[in-house]
């Protein structure tokens, strides 16, 4: 086996004896349960051969988005759905989702601190002319404790009559750790105590089936994400959804297309049979995404290199954080990553300006979509503490080659 990776003989002892040490029984528990759950929904749902076609023009009696819907609707547990292609990602999905359901005046708050870089100039963060300000809509946010929530301050927050509570299930470019089902649970109850009318609104990037449950199935009202993350399984090629109660997903679907168009509108573009196969296979590429993640936190925590999470915390979305406190290491980790991808292994990933960021990001993604976290990828915005941010993969054993290509090339063992 080591002939065909490649790699020193050493090293690969080295992988493969830690890999033989780690227990996978609970990714696979509830990958199992996760996949069973979507192939019932499947069968609850008919899905036929007519629903992979599509329309024209307006989108008008669409069958196959409005079938993904439903079992969107099913799978999540919630009262309706809008998945659609005209989504282009999980930021505007999140983005259109607060102008949707916030009034002029209405006060918004998160909860596990700033929201993701890419949303700043949607709250207003950075001062941006057409961000939610310009509704009077005002942003506030209480940071994390110990990883996990004030709850004091939480109180004191919400007795100023916050209409929208915002949970960003990652973590984004933070250190932060990722949410468990259980922590949003209770404070989406603590919250609803207080006042049973606020609405809460979770951004579910990157945390789609690494739980048997959803936020949905905890209480939240709306929840949203990117088609080109966990939830399109690497075959869906763009889209994003909005899950939640009726009059929300309503206000979501008139914001996308018109009032009074609502979710009649919208053509499928030949994405239907994509994003219906993805999700099939959504919970096994999630899997292998969350071994992809463990396996290379222990490595590299045996290395003495830290993790966000360490390998023995859990893994609450398929973000694996990897702290290298030095800028060439950061830089050469994503060239491996690059360099052991199925597509563009060639390409030299640089640091760049992108928009909605306020450091040179860096990113390696040889992915058949492009931009798809859901595909083995890395990136990092360059600035201390030169932290990668490693994600995904289609299959585990790119992930098990790219961490033995890491050690050799970056001289680590």
């Amino acid at each position: 086996m080591n002939n065909i990776y490649n790699v020193d003989e050493k090293i690969y002892n080295f992988v493969d004896s830690l890999e033989k040490s780690i227990d996978f029984s609970a990714i696979e528990n509830i990958y199992e349960y996760n996949q069973i759950k979507v192939l019932k929904n499947f069968i609850k749902n008919e899905i036929s051969e007519s629903h992979f076609n599509t329309t024209s023009g307006y989108g008008y009696n669409d069958i196959g988005r409005d079938k993904i819907e439903e079992l969107y609707k099913d799978i999540f547990n919630v009262e309706d759905a809008l998945v659609r292609e005209q989504i282009v990602s999980g930021t505007h999905a999140i983005s259109l989702s607060l102008y949707a359901i916030l009034n002029p005046n209405d006060k918004i708050l998160s909860i596990n601190g700033l929201p993701y870089d890419t949303l700043h100039k949607t709250l207003g963060i950075d001062g941006y002319h057409n961000s939610l300000k310009k509704y009077n809509i005002s942003f506030d946010y209480v940071d994390l404790i110990n990883n996990d929530f004030d709850y004091d301050l939480i109180r004191e927050k919400l007795n100023l009559k916050q209409n929208v509570v915002m949970i960003q299930r990652s973590r984004g470019y933070t250190e932060k750790y990722p949410l468990s089902i259980s922590q949003i649970k209770n404070v989406i109850s603590f919250i609803k105590k207080i006042n049973k009318d606020t609405i809460v609104f979770v951004d579910n990037c990157y945390g789609e089936f690494v739980d048997i449950l959803e936020p949905t199935d905890v209480g939240a009202d709306i929840v949203c994400g990117s088609l080109i993350k966990n939830i399109g399984g690497g075959i869906a090629e763009t889209g994003g959804y909005i899950v939640g109660k009726k009059n929300l997903i309503e206000l979501c679907a008139e914001r996308l297309s018109a009032p009074g168009l609502g979710k009649e509108v919208g053509v499928s573009f030949f994405q239907n049979k994509n994003i219906l196969k993805g999700l099939y296979f959504a919970p096994q590429i999630v899997a292998n995404s969350l071994k992809v993640a463990k396996l290379t936190a222990k490595v590299f925590n045996e290395l003495k290199i830290d993790t966000v999470p360490r390998y023995n915390e859990d893994f609450n979305d398929i973000v694996l954080g990897i702290k290298f406190n030095n800028r060439d290491r950061l830089v050469d980790f994503c060239n491996i990553i690059q360099s052991t991808s199925p597509v563009d292994s060639y390409v030299k990933a640089i640091e760049a300006p992108m928009p909605g960021y306020d450091s040179n990001i860096i990113m390696a993604a040889g992915c058949f979509t492009s931009g798809s976290s859901i595909e083995l990828s890395c990136d990092a915005p360059i600035r201390p503490p030169y932290m990668a941010f490693l994600q995904g993969g289609l299959t585990y054993y790119q992930g098990k080659y790219a961490i033995m290509k890491a050690i050799e090339i970056m001289s680590l063992l």
